[in-house]
């Protein structure tokens, strides 16, 4: 292979390297990695030696360059996973479960969304529970409190407006 083959190959190369991104995209499942293997993949053909050998089809060595690369790639990945089998499961999860903290500040902000809930007139408070909590339609609302359905969008934007300004306030305090 001379020196000119060489330059066919990086030529065939920056032709089919959208199209040799994409492959590597389907087998390694990650854009990012995918851009580093074809750059390997540059790299690797830019390096090859003139006395080589002859490559009759371009495109294919440069996809069985990348293809390996990338096999080589996830094997190694896979050897640096099992380094770490060691470690329990559990070990491995972050603690799901909030702290006292988290939860006293959460019963607290439950308390004021209470009060501001019991502040609100019957109909906006019964709009809001109903839409909000039960998963009610805005046309069940309406027929439930015998209003139009625009009126239960008013109390439901009202309602929740009473709520947001409420605990605004008291956060603020």
């Amino acid at each position: 292979m001379g020196r000119q083959d060489v330059s066919a190959l990086i030529a065939s190369f920056r032709d089919n390297y959208q199209d040799l991104l994409r492959f590597l995209m389907r087998r390694t499942g990650d854009a990012e990695r995918a851009a580093d293997l074809a750059q390997d993949t540059y790299l690797k053909l830019a390096a090859l030696s003139p006395a080589s050998g002859e490559i009759r089809n371009p495109r294919a060595y440069i996809y069985r360059v990348a293809g390996n690369l990338a096999i080589d790639t996830l094997r190694r990945d896979g050897r640096i996973a099992g380094d770490f089998t060691f470690l329990e499961a559990g070990d491995l999860v972050a603690d799901s479960t909030p702290s006292q903290e988290t939860r006293a500040i959460a019963r607290q902000r439950l308390r004021l969304l209470e009060a501001a809930l019991d502040e609100l007139p019957t109909k906006p408070r019964l709009a809001l529970l109903l839409n909000r909590v039960e998963g009610r339609t805005f046309a069940e609302i309406a027929s439930r409190l015998a209003v139009s359905e625009s009126m239960v969008a008013k109390y439901i934007a009202q309602a929740l407006r009473h709520c947001r300004d409420r605990l605004a306030r008291d956060d603020n305090e």
